[in-house]
């Protein structure tokens, strides 16, 4: 992604129900070869500046273990929302992340975590089953469930998206982005998870973040 110097506005939204992109509003600050830091940033009284960061969680795996932000310490990790039943890009963006994980299958620097937005369905033994067609393996790429509410209102932190809506297709209106946080908990990029083309620079983004000192 080309980012300028300063400050500007990201605006991205892609639901599944195809809806019209949404504004999601957030400052950036960006350097030559350094990705932005994305969303609303804050001035502390001392002048420091704060970023918005991933809060605390705790989700149950596809092998039945509970994942926290513990798991990701030190780690830049890439991040979905997904359902197995889901009729229209999940399949398509699963493929995406599937190709992250390829290309940075030997870098244990960077992990992967999808989340369901369907936990009713996408139980512990749903989720390895799905995993395991893709051989996807911990401690690499987690496929997590758990509290309906605490899954799509952390979608929200990074970004993205996760409403149940009967009208929508499989029933959920949910982004398609992958999502790139840092090993500080910070959104530093994103891409459309259904364009290819956008993953190709996308995973040229996680290059230039595992390269930060």
């Amino acid at each position: 992604m080309k980012y300028l110097l300063g400050v500007f506005l990201v605006t991205f939204f892609f639901a599944c129900d195809n809806t019209p992109d949404a504004p999601v509003k957030g400052l950036v600050i960006a350097k030559k070869d350094v990705l932005p830091i994305l969303g609303n940033r804050d001035i502390a009284e001392n002048g420091d500046t704060i970023y918005p960061t991933i809060p605390d969680f705790a989700f149950i795996n596809q092998n039945g273990d509970t994942v926290t932000n513990a798991d990701f310490e030190g780690k830049a990790y890439v991040a979905d929302f997904f359902f197995i039943h889901c009729p229209t890009i999940c399949p398509k963006v699963t493929q995406q992340m599937l190709r992250v994980n390829d290309k940075f299958a030997d870098d244990d620097n960077l992990m992967l975590l999808a989340h369901t937005v369907d936990p009713k369905r996408d139980d512990v033994a749903a989720l390895k089953s799905y995993a395991d067609k893709l051989d996807a393996k911990t401690p690499k790429w987690h496929f997590v469930t758990g509290d309906k509410d605490e899954l799509h209102g952390i979608a929200d932190d990074y970004f993205s998206v996760a409403i149940e809506n009967p009208d929508a297709p499989g029933g959920f209106d949910h982004s398609g982005r992958l999502i790139l946080v840092d090993k500080n908990r910070h959104v530093r990029a994103f891409a459309n998870g259904t364009d290819p083309d956008e993953v190709t620079q996308f995973i040229e983004d996680i290059k230039v973040l595992l390269a930060e000192k």
